[in-house]
């Protein structure tokens, strides 16, 4: 017992891991083998790319000790403005990092206010929320416009893999996500990022160039969330102002569910994606087994209080245990 109790101090992800392994087998055992076929597997992994990504963002975020609810917004004006300029005539690779520029901007912005004025970021973010959605519609005109018809995405929206199980899109999210996971787990940067949201004086005493960290922390949450955005409009053919609304609650759950830290300095990668997976698998999985899927929310919710009470008193368990040891 000692033993499990410090492996989840070490991996605080294999609590995620270990439900989804058991909501995959009942939602298998409910829906009489159709979860886990093909099909099935391909629409779960063919939308998990756009919410994994603003996941990650909002994790790294999260172990840096900040929060940012203006993703959802970030996700629908980036691919907005994108498409806007690809429609003007400007080739698709340069608004694609145009794009990803004003993302980035957007997550400055929000560093910046945060930092400069020492406001808590989920006030500075509730508002760049409300600020970003608008500007999202103002510049659409309210009516969502038309990509060009021979404008190519298969770099993102073909399927690929064996049987076409997913889309590009996916590798795309693997690629990110294990660049990312390496940034947290193997760099100095990821060293500066868990002290800073574990002991923000004393990461300053030590050196860390905190404001620094924070500021990236910010535009690096963004950035993933506007990319996460393109990829959903090119898949869908056309920018819609309403997209990713309500998405940077469940990036706050699935970093949670993944055994993120509320108070900041823990949390994987690792644990972002298994939190975004586990959502989509609850999402499909409602549906699969023909239950209300009304009851979606609720659900995520409810496993959301429970990886944050689990996870408090595991982690004080373990750290008894530790010491004691």
């Amino acid at each position: 017992m000692r033993n499990l109790f410090r492996i989840y101090l070490e991996k605080p992800e294999l609590a995620g891991v270990a439900l989804l392994i058991l909501l995959a087998a009942l939602f298998e055992a409910r829906s009489a083998g159709a979860f886990l076929s093909g099909d099935n597997l391909r629409g779960i992994l063919g939308l998990l790319p756009e919410v994994g990504l603003v996941s990650i963002g909002v994790t790294i975020l999260m172990i840096c000790g900040e929060f940012d609810l203006s993703v959802g917004s970030t996700f629908a004006l980036t691919p907005m403005a994108t498409s806007l300029l690809i429609i003007a005539g400007v080739p698709a690779f340069a608004a694609i990092l145009l794009g990803l520029l004003l993302a980035a901007a957007i997550g400055f912005a929000n560093g910046f206010i945060t930092l400069t004025f020492a406001i808590p970021s989920f006030i500075a973010t509730l508002g760049m929320l409300f600020i970003v959605r608008s500007l999202t519609v103002v510049i659409s005109g309210g009516f969502p416009p038309l990509l060009p018809d021979d404008l190519a995405t298969g770099e993102f929206t073909q399927f690929v893999g064996p049987g076409g199980l997913f889309r590009a899109s996916f590798i795309w999210f693997l690629a990110i996500a294990f660049a990312a996971s390496a940034l947290i787990a193997k760099s100095n940067v990821g060293n500066w990022i868990k002290a800073t949201g574990g002991n923000l004086e004393a990461a300053g005493a030590m050196g860390v160039p905190v404001r620094r960290i924070k500021l990236f922390c910010f535009m690096l949450c963004s950035v993933m969330a506007g990319f996460g955005g393109i990829i959903q409009v090119f898949r869908l053919h056309s920018p819609l102002p309403s997209i990713g609304d309500g998405l940077e609650l469940q990036a706050v759950a699935a970093a949670v569910i993944g055994g993120t830290a509320l108070s900041g300095g823990v949390g994987t990668v690792l644990g972002a994606v298994v939190g975004a997976l586990l959502i989509r698998v609850i999402d499909n999985g409602l549906v699969m087994t023909q239950v209300d899927a009304n009851w979606f929310k609720f659900a995520v919710g409810a496993l959301t209080i429970f990886a944050v009470v689990s996870n408090t008193w595991l982690r004080r368990t373990a750290r008894r245990i530790k010491v004691a040891g």
